[in-house]
């Protein structure tokens, strides 16, 4: 049950939004193209970052350089 203290732990590292060009997904309302994000958790396909609208998010690392 990670998620449910997502915003109380510690950031893992920071990465920067490259693009917000989704293939299948809209993502241009929560993220913004050169803004640094903390990442609270990582999996080999997603990082799970405070997005734009303030809540926890699970975003393809293809969007993301780190920082």
């Amino acid at each position: 049950m990670i998620h449910l203290q997502w915003y109380e732990r510690k950031t893992v590292k920071n990465v920067k939004c490259i693009h917000t060009d989704a293939k299948k997904y809209i993502v241009n309302n929560k993220l913004t193209a050169g803004k640094e994000y903390e990442v609270k958790n990582e999996t080999e396909e997603f990082y799970f970052i405070i997005d734009n609208s303030g809540k926890v998010g699970g975003y393809y690392k293809e969007y993301f350089t780190e920082a």
